[in-house]
């Protein structure tokens, strides 16, 4: 059987466990969104050159 002492460790590593993975989590997202954003513009850009060359190959 746990000590009272032994369940407040417990309880506090956990505690700042969750703080960690909490924060991780966080960062983890600004960079999925950062990434996402990225790629977004990337897409858009791409799809401009494809229909200047299709307009481009229409005149030609």
């Amino acid at each position: 059987m746990s000590t009272l002492r032994d369940l407040r460790e417990k309880i506090s590593k956990l505690e700042s466990e969750k703080a960690d993975l909490l924060a991780e989590l966080e960062e983890l997202r600004e960079k999925a969104e950062t990434k996402a954003t990225t790629l977004e513009e990337e897409v858009a850009q791409l799809r401009e050159e494809a229909e200047a060359l299709k307009e481009m190959l229409d005149i030609l």
